[in-house]
């Protein structure tokens, strides 16, 4: 009933994903450094510093990597990685699908490789695009309720597998989107809507509340609540402010938005992020603009022909 009520546009979607899908993408290689690192005796650190030259730097000692190897908590973490991703298989496919995705909208992406491995609880980079490398760190995708993680709620949600793809879209997306010039909340907002746009582009299996990071919940407060987030930024001016701690009240991963006011409690953190995503997919959908161009695009121009009205 629905495709029937927007034919053209499902028409469109499935034409788009045939294409996709017809996208030629080399087999994806998956190698476990992860594995090689813990299952290496310390006597063969130096043939595995030949193999992967990136990831020692000749200003650390080798007996921190033979220490590293060794201890009981790291051998722990690497037993529960080890049985929460036995085999590279399912990432193999999700990169791929990915790739193929990347190479339809952006034809010269590279088919990267990808090298999993366990950093040191480093939840700021999970996952790194790096042209022809995609780095992720496995003890950060065990899931939610895993005894080693003792961060915030809000950061542990996101410490599934199914994170995986939208934090390798986070780290891709740093590389193509121009950075914004001006400081403004506006300017911020639009710039992580064109990373969540690209989210929608190249992982549409996902849902909303996995590109946001965010909670079904979370997603439905945010669609609740657009029309009251919006008149608020109106009314208090803003858009075009340059006051920093916008950014931490409202884009920056948090337990809550700061309104000040009695619904923090309910609110998700990154609520400009959103209210910026919803422009940016109104600009889309009211100009044709090829995607490269939209990703150069200044903030004041996309919002003033996105034509974006919160939904009522």
């Amino acid at each position: 009933m629905v495709c029937g009520l927007f034919l053209v546009s499902c028409d469109q979607k499935s034409k788009v994903e045939k294409a996709i899908e017809e996208t030629p993408v080399e087999a994806v290689k998956v190698e476990r450094f992860d594995k090689e690192f813990f299952e290496t005796s310390p006597k063969d650190l130096p043939k595995l510093k030949l193999k992967y030259p990136y990831f020692f730097s000749p200003n650390i000692a080798d007996t921190v990597w033979t220490n590293k190897m060794q201890a009981p908590i790291w051998r722990e973490v690497y037993a529960e990685v080890e049985k929460k991703y036995p085999s590279s298989e399912v990432i193999q496919k999700e990169v791929e699908d990915l790739v193929q995705h990347m190479k339809y909208y952006f034809p010269k992406t590279k088919t990267p490789k990808v090298i999993t491995l366990i950093s040191d609880m480093d939840y700021t980079n999970k996952a790194i695009y790096a042209d022809s490398l995609v780095l992720i760190s496995l003890e950060l995708y065990l899931g939610k309720e895993h005894k080693f993680y003792t961060f915030p709620k809000y950061l542990k949600q996101n410490f599934e597998q199914r994170q995986m793809m939208p934090d390798v879209v986070k780290s891709f997306a740093f590389r193509k989107i121009t950075p914004p010039t001006d400081n403004n909340l506006l300017s911020q907002m639009i710039y992580h809507g064109k990373e969540l746009y690209l989210k929608d582009l190249l992982l549409p299996e996902y849902t909303d509340a996995e590109k946001m990071g965010y909670t079904p919940e979370e997603i439905v407060w945010c669609q609740e609540n657009e029309s009251y987030i919006w008149r608020y930024f109106i009314e208090r001016e803003m858009l075009f402010s340059d006051e920093q701690k916008l950014a931490s009240r409202f884009i920056d991963e948090a337990p809550f938005s700061k309104f000040y006011l009695e619904i923090d409690n309910e609110s998700p953190g990154q609520v400009g992020s959103w209210i910026g995503w919803q422009i940016v997919r109104s600009y889309m959908e009211n100009n044709d603009t090829k995607l490269d161009q939209m990703l150069k695009m200044n903030a004041k121009e996309i919002f003033e022909k996105s034509k974006y009205k919160p939904k009522k």
